[in-house]
């Protein structure tokens, strides 16, 4: 072999070595690991607190839950705070769970309590609509702000929360309105004051996607009423989370496969326009039909995919599949704890009575599921 044939084979190795090392390889999923099973009503939220408690809940949307709030505590839910306060009382609907939506744990050591106050979706009851703190060393109520019908419309439907304690006195809250008559929105509330203001309502990217259809478990996911003609599933606002600096809201309807993301400076500044503020928010890729997303203090953001049993991520502008396993049977709210896994419930949703014309085709347990994604939670906190 004369040398300039064997020159050219070890250029050719090398750049196929080079080529090998520098493109991403295959990585094996991480391992879906149960953490708890609910044989009763069916749960959406879940949180870890920095300290590793873990609370869920579970709407008033027809399982009659015996509450709507709950720790686990040896595997098994109990009432949090406590059955008391878990039993709506209509003569002081501000005191009282109603519905709970979300339960989520900030840097402060508290978990914060999203009460929707519309059972079955109805219109939100009077003085009702509400944010709870309760400290964790403590395990009571420390501050309660109703959310006044100047942000919760006649449609809305509260879903879900983030927190960055570091803005304003006490700091503030972002929320969003997940209505189902085509009223999306976010919400921004002062916690000092209990001042709020609706934002990008009714949006393009709050409302749901035109043309939106979404399948799951391989059939076409409808509004199918017992006792009436099926209507398109059309959810607006719903997953939320927070940019590692909290400078960026991340969001996106339940119905559409569209992550977008509005500079939060701009967002609480109420001498921002509507038409400013929406030529602000940005694309961020196709993450897939998402309930619920997560964030991690890498700047990674994480997104539950209904359509098709998976969790997502976005890192470094891309977004690509973690793992994907029919276990992960509509995976709803995401929550990232201290000890590096992203938390999750699979409540089997789209199995409800209302998508099967009044045939309930969910199977017990549910399930709460955890993977390891080595990273931990964005708690914006002052210091």
């Amino acid at each position: 072999m004369n040398r300039s044939i064997k020159l050219m084979l070890a250029t050719a190795a090398v750049l196929s070595l080079a080529a090998w090392a520098t493109t991403p390889q295959a990585t094996s999923a991480p391992q879906i690991e149960q953490v708890a099973t609910f044989d009763g009503a069916m749960p959406t939220g879940v949180t870890v607190a920095p300290n590793g408690r873990i609370f869920v809940n579970f709407p008033q949307w027809g399982d009659n839950a015996p509450f709507t709030v709950a720790e686990l505590v040896n595997g098994r839910a109990v009432p949090y705070p406590d059955a008391s306060i878990n039993r709506p009382d209509p003569a002081d609907p501000a005191g009282h769970f109603i519905s709970v939506q979300s339960v989520v744990a900030d840097g402060a050591n508290r978990l914060w309590v999203l009460d929707t106050a519309a059972p079955n979706f109805s219109q939100p009851r009077e003085n009702g609509a509400k944010l709870v703190a309760i400290d964790l060393s403590t395990n009571r109520v420390v501050k309660t702000i109703v959310l006044p019908p100047s942000v919760v419309l006649p449609t809305t439907y509260l879903n879900d929360v983030r927190f960055d304690l570091r803005q304003g006195a006490e700091g503030v809250a972002y929320i969003t309105d997940s209505s189902n008559a085509g009223v999306g929105g976010i919400i921004v509330v002062d916690i000092a004051s209990g001042h709020a203001i609706r934002r990008l309502s009714a949006h393009a990217t709050t409302n749901p996607e035109p043309g939106f259809t979404p399948t799951v478990d391989g059939a076409v996911l409808m509004n199918r009423p017992a006792d009436g003609p099926a209507t398109p599933f059309a959810v607006a606002s719903d997953a939320i989370g927070l940019s590692s600096d909290g400078s960026l809201l991340y969001y996106g309807p339940l119905s559409g496969r569209t992550l977008h993301a509005v500079p939060t400076a701009l967002l609480r500044d109420s001498t921002v326009s509507e038409e400013e503020l929406g030529r602000s928010v940005r694309n961020m890729g196709r993450k897939g039909a998402s309930d619920g997303i997560a964030e991690d203090d890498r700047g990674r953001v994480f997104a539950g995919d209904y359509e098709s049993n998976a969790i997502r991520v976005l890192e470094e502008g891309r977004w690509s599949t973690l793992v994907s396993d029919p276990r992960i049977s509509w995976p709803d709210t995401l929550s990232i704890g201290n000890d590096g896994y992203l938390y999750f419930t699979a409540n089997q949703l789209h199995r409800q009575p209302g998508f099967h014309g009044g045939r309930d085709l969910r199977r017990k347990p549910y399930e709460l599921l955890r993977i390891r994604v080595g990273a931990g939670p964005v708690l914006l906190r002052s210091q």
